[in-house]
């Protein structure tokens, strides 16, 4: 496996239950700044034997939202499972980085 996309997972793995990181600050952390899209990518990729173990819904876009990337059924579940976890969003559907987000 990629080993930028093992550090994504692993950076991931760090952002605590009830709290949201951006796919920037993921991939600022990961060393590579610039490489966003490549975090999403990376967690798109994720392996069906890690779902469980990478809480991939808990990274969303710099503007507090979910990206759904034309798959409407993974965005779906990516509120359903942020809104479990405590996570409050807005009425035009964004999340507050400011109370949620991670790092601090």
């Amino acid at each position: 496996m990629d080993s930028f996309y093992m550090t994504v997972y692993n950076i991931t793995t760090l952002i605590p239950s009830g709290m949201v990181s951006t796919y920037g600050r993921i991939a600022a952390m990961a060393g590579s700044p610039r490489a966003a899209r490549a975090v999403g990518y990376a967690l798109h990729s994720l392996p069906e034997d890690q779902l469980a173990t990478v809480p991939w819904q808990r990274v969303i876009n710099s503007r507090g939202k979910i990206s759904s990337s034309g798959d409407s059924g993974r965005a779906v579940l990516q509120k359903k499972l942020l809104l479990s976890e405590g996570i409050i969003f807005g009425g035009d559907d964004t999340v507050s980085l400011k109370e949620f987000g991670w790092p601090r």
